[in-house]
């Protein structure tokens, strides 16, 4: 039986599943070209149903992502969450201003929480009845369609791809119908739910907080604020650790602010001339903390010895290091959709559950390049509209990639099926040797766009152990780029480009079986140079989704003016190169301008 997922929120999207397989997942954003595209998924829906070649008539049941909320049958960009409120026409909007006002009020009003929840139900009732009728009017889906509450679809999503039949499943992010984290103890696929935690109490949100009161985008700029961590100094980590805290394996909100209202409070306790590197370090600091006693509590509770996570927070790859290091955990799971963009995989895997039951098992993804594919005539296609000439290399790509790295050239590498989740994974990528500590400034520069991670590195399977710390358990994630290591000597001697200042890295493991093309790039790169690492960022521009498409790529090559374009078996030279903007920063300390350049969010 076939069953489709679909997300109508935040970076919405859909996924067609079979016997727990993902055929296809697919994020409305990179169809659209819109960075975190919100809204019905109508071209999603269309596209996995087309790769998959699934009929309306083999779809058993369709799960929705989320119970409670609004719905956007358009689609818009997500302007970032505080921005966001400024739409006075939207009915969710005026329920956030109204628990940002009255949220000091909840510990001492009983029932005021089950209240504003209760108010909230009618007006959202009518998005639920309105997915029913658009399923099979526009897609001739006659099948049931069932709602998942919105943490239960994250859950889901990482259970059911974690491999491991008994696990401590964890969810948390900012909130999802009234909630922050639902934990699980699942053994032989028997859900038990732990415990609850209501939206109140959410340390995403403290996070998202942080990132407004930095100048970031708040729910979208959050990775920001990780990297630019590692600049300062957690000074006011008792400032933020008395505002939330875990109490007995529950969040709690101290400090009784929500939203704005939060965002106030927060720097009205701040001092006059404070850093935003030093607040950034303070939030980074008491996330890791608060979730590792969460989890801690959990891990020793239950006894489990396996952990498999979703939710925004977890798109964290420092917290999850620090969950992956907890004493008794073997294994930590991310999946690699972890916010939103995964909840149409997990409603699908929910309504499979349900329906197949114990034929539903766990299992490890085999990859998650899981988007549509185009052939050499789509390419040829799309060069010959942009008047672009390429070189063709049937067979022997690969080597041409691997040389020009080695010559020290950025190399933009588009090819085979897109990959789904927010990460390029080396089919939609942009690919440059690591050694160089100055690649942050100068590429993203090239690429306008402001970050203070350093790129991460993808690395030959094969040598993980020789370039980090770490644990037997982590392997299967970091396929994934979900969780950082600490590197080795020999990293931070011939890999500057993607070692941070904290001494670690977010790596990429490939396997050969997994991506046989990029690994034999790697594995050539290494023959070449003897380092067994390539960087591995992003293909696309400042505020704008990974490609997509041929036409998606060539334009963001042209833009962006890197070196060269291997789109599937062509390679391009680029018109113009980056060594002027690289000479620019050359003898620059790495990263120099990080803390200084003032917000573009």
């Amino acid at each position: 039986m076939r069953f489709l997922g679909i997300t109508d929120g935040q970076t919405s999207g859909a996924a067609i599943i079979e016997n727990g397989r993902i055929l296809a997942a697919i994020n409305e954003e990179r169809i659209v070209r819109i960075k975190m595209a919100r809204g019905f998924p109508w071209q999603s829906i269309r596209e996995v149903m087309r790769l998959s070649d699934t009929g309306p008539e083999d779809i058993a049941a369709v799960g929705v992502a989320q119970i409670d909320m609004q719905l956007r049958e358009e689609i818009t960009g997500w302007p970032g969450w505080f921005e966001a409120r400024d739409e006075t026409t939207s009915i969710h909007n005026l329920f956030f201003r109204t628990a940002s006002r009255f949220g000091s009020l909840v510990p001492r009003i009983p029932g005021l929480k089950n209240a504003y929840y209760t108010l909230r139900t009618p007006v959202y009732s009518g998005r639920r009845r309105r997915i029913r009728e658009i399923v099979q009017a526009e897609f001739g889906i006659r099948a049931p369609v069932h709602f998942i509450h919105h943490h239960y679809a994250h859950a889901t999503s990482a259970y059911y791809t974690s491999e491991k039949t008994d696990a401590l499943v964890m969810t948390l992010d900012g909130g999802g119908d009234g909630h922050c984290s639902h934990v699980y103890s699942v053994r032989d696929g028997e859900f038990e739910k732990l415990v609850e935690v209501d939206s109140y109490d959410s340390l995403g949100n403290y996070y998202a907080y942080v990132t407004a009161i930095c100048g970031f985008k708040a729910k979208r700029h959050e990775g920001k604020i990780t990297g630019l961590a590692a600049f300062g100094e957690p000074i006011y980590r008792d400032l933020l650790g008395a505002m939330i805290d875990t109490e007995d394996g529950r969040l709690v909100n101290r400090g009784r602010v929500l939203f704005n209202k939060a965002m106030d409070e927060i720097t009205r306790r701040l001092p006059e001339g404070w850093k935003r590197e030093d607040l950034a370090a303070s939030v980074q600091v008491v996330a890791e903390d608060v979730t590792r006693r969460f989890v801690a509590h959990w891990v020793e509770r239950t006894g489990h010895r396996h952990v498999a996570v979703a939710g925004g927070l977890f798109a964290n790859v420092r917290i999850n290091q620090e969950v992956q290091e907890l004493p008794g955990v073997e294994s930590v799971f991310v999946h690699p959709g972890m916010s939103d963009e995964g909840l149409a995989v997990g409603a699908a895997l929910a309504v499979a559950e349900e329906a197949e039951g114990s034929r539903l098992r766990p299992s490890s993804l085999p990859s998650v390049y899981l988007g549509p594919a185009y052939d050499d005539e789509d390419v040829r296609r799309a060069l010959g509209e942009n008047e672009l000439d390429g070189e063709h290399y049937p067979g022997t790509i690969e080597e041409e990639v691997a040389r020009r790295l080695a010559e020290g050239r950025v190399v933009a590498r588009f090819t085979g099926r897109m990959e789904y989740g927010p990460r390029a994974l080396g089919n939609r990528s942009i690919l440059y040797q690591p050694n160089d500590p100055s690649v942050n400034d100068w590429l993203n520069e090239l690429l306008h766009r402001t970050e203070f991670m350093p790129f991460a590195p993808s690395v030959l399977w094969e040598r993980a152990a020789d370039l980090f710390d770490i644990s037997e358990g982590a392997y299967d994630t970091a396929r994934f780029m979900t969780m950082t290591f600490d590197c080795s000597d020999f990293m931070k001697r011939n890999c500057g480009g993607v070692v941070h200042v904290d001494g670690t890295a977010r790596p990429q493991l490939v396997r050969e079986v997994e991506n046989p093309s990029y690994w034999r790039i790697i594995k050539r790169y290494e023959e070449l140079t003897g380092v067994p690492v390539v960087i591995n960022t992003s293909f696309n521009i400042h505020e704008e989704p990974i490609v997509m498409s041929p036409s998606d790529a060539i334009r963001a090559f042209l833009d962006s003016r890197l070196d060269f374009l291997a789109v599937g078996d062509f390679l391009v030279e680029g018109p113009s190169s980056s060594d002027e903007v690289r000479r620019k920063w050359e003898g620059k300390s790495v990263w120099g301008r990080a803390v200084e350049t003032p917000s573009d969010a």
